[in-house]
């Protein structure tokens, strides 16, 4: 246990923070979005081959956020429009997420397995007097720490998260209270888009210096996880995440030491996600509209 262990956990916090905050909106408006992983690979991808291109990771960052808005929008179109199964739906993209950027890689870099080197990624900032423990990371992580606030004031203070509330509480209210329950959730997954794309783009130009075939390693499972145990709020589902992202540290540290054969220690971070649910099994209450497809004609006693 060491100050480099912790700057690790909260590095390795990031994507499943951005993540989880993505989620956050999606599931406040009452579309369930499993989908995270899918859209965390989707802007990994594409913040790599983004980044590769133009030489500006910037740019990289950009091209994550608006394609994993586009995919989430698939996700929008089955669940919002076409009122189709939120489950099925998310794990189609997570599928799709998979075999679409190795394939993409394959017809433009030749090889399925990952993209080129950028020549250059995001580095880190230094900010200078706080010590290399919270003063020292990419940009990407300071981001995840300002998304907090911000989504938090967003959903609990202003009529935008008013309405995605209601709509994920009680749809049928909400337009007869003027709310169009249709955009507020659209807007709501794309959000969640755009901020889990965001995560991916962290693993590739943030943490690393290319995409790699299925890097997320479920990582949007674990974030969906830390969004349900903090209970659908930003503080909450930031402070799961930081406690994933240490036994993520952890793991890794771990890893060679003693006689216990690798894949053993790999399992920490899912089985503490597995313990973690499991303690939140009933304490943490859902949305009442979450997975519960609107429809306009369709009265609220009927759902």
């Amino acid at each position: 246990m060491d100050w480099g262990l912790i700057s690790s956990g909260i590095r390795l916090a990031t994507p499943l923070t951005l993540a989880a905050i993505g989620g956050l909106f999606s599931e406040r408006s009452g579309i369930v979005n499993i989908a995270l992983e899918g859209l965390m690979l989707a802007g990994a991808f594409a913040a790599a081959t983004a980044t590769f291109y133009s030489g500006n990771p910037w740019f990289g960052v950009l091209m994550a956020a608006v394609t994993g808005a586009v995919v989430a929008h698939i996700h929008g179109l089955v669940c919002v429009k076409f009122k189709g199964d939120h489950i099925v739906s998310g794990v189609a993209i997570n599928i799709l997420a998979m075999g679409a950027p190795p394939f993409i890689a394959g017809a433009l870099f030749g090889t399925t397995g990952s993209t080129p080197d950028v020549a250059h990624s995001l580095g880190t900032w230094r900010i200078a007097g706080i010590g290399a423990v919270i003063g020292e990371y990419s940009p990407l992580v300071y981001l995840s720490w300002l998304a907090v606030p911000l989504a938090y004031v967003l959903v609990f203070r202003t009529r935008f998260g008013l309405r995605l509330r209601a709509a994920g509480e009680n749809p049928w209210a909400a337009e007869t209270a003027g709310v169009n329950v249709a955009r507020v959730r659209y807007v709501a997954v794309l959000l969640s888009g755009a901020f889990a794309g965001l995560g991916g783009a962290f693993l590739s130009i943030g943490y690393g210096t290319s995409f790699v075939r299925n890097m997320s390693a479920g990582r949007g499972f674990l974030a969906l996880a830390a969004l349900i145990f903090g209970k659908w709020t930003p503080g909450g589902a930031f402070a799961a995440c930081l406690l994933f992202g240490f036994f993520d540290a952890l793991q890794i540290r771990l890893q060679g030491v003693g006689s216990i054969p690798p894949q053993f220690v790999q399992m920490i971070p899912y089985v503490v996600t597995m313990l973690v649910l499991i303690g939140a099994v009933g304490r943490a209450r859902p949305p009442a509209a979450l997975g519960k497809s609107y429809d306009r004609e369709q009265s609220s006693a009927g759902v």
